[in-house]
C-alpha cells in the first residue's frame, strides 16, 4: 500500500545502504526483499530489460550457481532527490566480484527509484546501471 508522504534524505539513505550492503554480501534474500515484486532492472550488461523482480532473481540464481558471488561493492558520489510518493538515489558504484573465469571489477552508476509503502516504508520500484564513463573512471 503506497502513501504519499515525503521520505527523508536521511530514510532514503538507508534504504539505499541496505541495498549497496546485502549486494556486497551476496545475500539474494536480503538485496530481493528490498526491492517490490514489480520493481524493473535495466543493466548495461543484460541484453534485454528485467521486467520484475522474479527475472532478476532466476539471472541472479543463475550467476550464484556459476561460482559468481560479490566481493565489495562501495557507493560514493551519493544524491537524493525525495518528492511526494518517494524519492530517487544516484551514486557511483564500485564492485569487485569471483567469478567463473576469475576476478573482475568495475566502476558503475547507478539510479536507483523508490516508494513508500505504509507497511514497509521505503521499497526500491525500478534500477538502473551504466558503466562509468571513461573520463570519469581514471
Amino acid at each position: 500500500m503506497s502513501d504519499h508522504r515525503t521520505p527523508g534524505v536521511e530514510e532514503v539513505e538507508a534504504a539505499a545502504s541496505a541495498i549497496v550492503d546485502a549486494f556486497a554480501a551476496t545475500d539474494g534474500p536480503r538485496y530481493f526483499a528490498t526491492f517490490a515484486p514489480d520493481a524493473m532492472f535495466v543493466f548495461h550488461t543484460e541484453p534485454e530489460r528485467l521486467d520484475d523482480r522474479a527475472a532478476y532473481e532466476r539471472l541472479w540464481a543463475d550467476w550464484v550457481a556459476s561460482g559468481w558471488r560479490v566481493v565489495s561493492c562501495t557507493s560514493s558520489d551519493r544524491r537524493v532527490q525525495p518528492f511526494p510518493g518517494g524519492a530517487i538515489f544516484s551514486h557511483s558504484v564500485e564492485t569487485a566480484v569471483e567469478t567463473p573465469d576469475g576476478p573482475d571489477s568495475y566502476r558503475e552508476r547507478e539510479t536507483i527509484v523508490f516508494r513508500t509503502d505504509a507497511t514497509r516504508g521505503l521499497i526500491a520500484v525500478h534500477e538502473h546501471l551504466s558503466p562509468m564513463p571513461a573520463a570519469d573512471a581514471a
